[in-house]
């Protein structure tokens, strides 16, 4: 392995006795281990993620919501047969609930513990009650210091306030955390990083330039299409096909949300329970609700799609 590989550099920043291997041997590769879990992966994404792996870099996954991000973080840690941890962001995470925090319940029993104590004895019981035994970790710092494989997935970033995506940038660059107490806890594995944005908001520049890019749009007709056969049992291709035109259609309308692939899935297993085979313009509309979950939504495709019946 060459000096200048960014996996030894890496395992030789944070002392680490051992070089991790690759998960995957090429891009190729990556897509069948996804496919095998039900993944249907573009080159695109097979490409980003393996170098990802390669460099030792995370990878920022934008798109519209219910394209298959979180799936894709899903998918590569059952591959690689890591584990995954998750962090599910939402206005108000802060470092307690993201890092660390002290179990401070467990603190205050060993001061009393103690009891009355004078300056140089409580400085003694400072370093004991800030210490590993008080500790409580969080999902960044617990991926950081599982001895086992891990993929790390950070859900909607884009959820959190600035402040809180700043706490990010010292594990997305060096793997490490700065505890004040503790000092600097580093990484004894190198977890595979997946951050997922839905674009409700402009990510920092900084945190971009920590990551590779991915951007997961609805995929086209045939992709859908490959999507429901190999995660509905019992449909055929052909009926497959026309939910995927069907949704296809929806998404080309302006709606306030379009289908996602989640909700295409749940329409064809619906089909499948309902024991149909085909579709038809009627029952199209019937089911309009599985797909689309705003009532303007639903009013204005079923005025578009009673107009195309009837041209």
């Amino acid at each position: 392995m060459s000096a200048l590989d960014p996996r030894e550099e890496l395992a030789q920043r944070l002392g680490l006795s051992e070089v991790p291997g690759p998960r995957f041997e090429s891009p190729a590769a990556l897509r069948v281990a996804l496919s095998e879990r039900d993944y249907l992966s573009s080159a695109d994404i097979a490409s980003v993620t393996f170098l990802a792996d390669r460099l030792a870099k995370p990878v920022l996954i934008e798109g519209p919501a219910g394209t298959g991000k979180t799936a894709l973080a899903k998918a590569v840690a059952e591959a690689s047969g890591a584990r995954l941890i998750r962090l599910q962001c939402y206005e108000g995470l802060d470092e307690s609930k993201a890092l660390y925090e002290w179990n401070y319940r467990k603190q205050l029993l060993r001061i009393q513990a103690s009891g009355q104590v004078g300056g140089e004895q409580w400085s003694e019981l400072e370093g004991d009650i800030f210490s590993e035994e008080f500790l409580l970790t969080r999902p960044l710092l617990e991926a950081i210091r599982a001895t086992e494989p891990v993929v790390l997935l950070i859900d909607e970033i884009d959820r959190v306030e600035l402040e809180t995506e700043a706490l990010l940038l010292e594990i997305l660059s060096e793997y490490q955390v700065s505890i004040p107490e503790l000092g600097t806890v580093k990484a004894t594995q190198i977890p595979m990083v997946f951050l997922t944005s839905n674009n409700t908001r402009e990510l920092s520049e900084a945190l971009k330039r920590r990551c590779l890019y991915l951007y997961l749009d609805y995929p086209d007709v045939e992709r859908e299409r490959d999507i429901i056969v190999a995660r509905v049992p019992g449909i055929t291709s052909v009926l497959a096909e026309h939910i995927a035109q069907v949704v296809h259609s929806l998404r080309l309308m302006d709606l306030k949300k379009a289908p996602s692939v989640s909700e295409t899935l749940d329409w064809a297993r619906t089909l499948i329970v309902l024991g149909r085979s085909e579709l038809d313009d009627d029952f199209v509309i019937e089911t309009l609700h599985l797909l689309l979950k705003y009532q303007a939504d639903l009013e204005k495709a079923t005025r578009e799609l009673k107009r195309q019946a009837g041209a």
